[in-house]
């Protein structure tokens, strides 16, 4: 999950989210081990101390690892999320 920055505009902010939303959602099937991969921006509730939350399935932590410094989603990264965010908060988890 990400906090955007806060001295982006209200407008700012709504197109940054959609950024992060279409780059990473377009990465689908274009990293070998990513089984699924959804960014979450609408419908956030005042209680929320997030803008953007990523929900993502990889076959195993080895994929999750080459997911981290494939190109593809570095440049994601680089150019859609760690330039307008100031927070960022993770999970990752194994599923038994």
């Amino acid at each position: 999950m990400w906090r955007l920055k806060d001295d982006l505009s209200a407008e700012e902010k709504e197109n940054v989210k959609q950024g992060i939303k279409t780059g990473l959602e377009g990465l689908a099937g274009r990293i070998p081990g990513l089984i699924s991969i959804t960014v979450n921006v609408d419908g956030r509730l005042d209680s929320s101390n997030a803008d953007v939350m990523l929900d993502s399935t990889f076959t195993d932590e080895a994929a999750l690892k080459a997911y981290a410094v494939h190109p593809e989603h570095v440049a994601v990264a680089d150019g859609k999320v760690r330039p307008y965010t100031c927070l960022r908060t993770c999970l990752d988890y194994e599923i038994n």
